[in-house]
């Protein structure tokens, strides 16, 4: 079997998994979508996943992004493109040009960007905001105790289409602990959408509510840089 050949095994089996941990936990089908996390991969790989079928990816950077995406979302329009990676405030208005979704909104000077940049184009996007469930100071996000504030400056000062929360759990934390406390901050905040679970803990985030779950290396294999 070659590389390009294992995604669809992959993702088939990705897919399957996701499908057993809704049975599992009582959710309904479908109630959580998977993101294919594209970032560093080129293009054949990515072609190869959607002739599979994905149609939902997550991208890390806006540069990368323009470079890979332009010319596919043309030949594949009803690709959903996911901001996973932290965002720099003078790069918000090609990220609303480029992305459906923008998951790390993290701090007041780019939220009110994005808005801005939103409302001049007209463009239907939308938004989640990050959450750093581990309080870890090198990582972006903000910090839970500032959440339901941030969140509601968001909605109601900023007319931001929030309608999600992500986080990224700390990697020597058990990851359960990370994805029910971004829960209860979401029913708090009359949020529906969570964006959590990597390929190591997705069928965790599921049993804990997650509506999206971001896999990379279990569909493509290991990052190559």
């Amino acid at each position: 079997m070659t590389p390009l050949e294992a995604i669809d095994k992959n993702l088939n089996a990705v897919k399957q998994a996701i499908d057993g941990a809704l049975r599992d936990n009582h959710r309904l089908e479908n109630a959580t979508k998977l993101v294919a996390v594209s970032k560093t991969k080129p293009r054949d790989v990515i072609e190869r996943a959607l002739k599979a079928g994905q149609r939902l990816f997550g991208e890390n950077r806006v540069q990368e992004t323009e470079q890979k995406w332009l010319d596919l979302k043309r030949l594949y329009p009803d690709t959903q493109l996911h901001l996973i990676g932290p965002l720099q405030t003078n790069k918000a208005a090609v990220a609303v040009s480029l992305f459906d979704v923008i998951e790390t909104i993290d701090r007041l000077k780019l939220a009110t960007a994005v808005s801005r940049h939103i409302k001049d184009t007209g463009r239907k996007i939308r938004c989640f905001i990050q959450v750093n469930t581990g309080e870890e100071h090198q990582k972006a996000g903000v910090f839970p105790a500032e959440a339901d504030g941030f969140i509601q400056t968001c909605i109601t000062t900023l007319n931001l289409p929030v309608d999600g929360l992500m986080c990224i759990p700390p990697t020597d934390e058990e990851p359960a602990l990370h994805f029910g406390l971004l829960r209860k901050i979401a029913e708090r905040n009359n949020i529906k959408e969570l964006s959590m679970g990597m390929s190591a803990d997705y069928e965790t985030a599921i049993q804990f509510g997650a509506t999206y779950v971001r896999i990379g290396r279990a569909i493509f294999g290991s990052r190559t840089n």
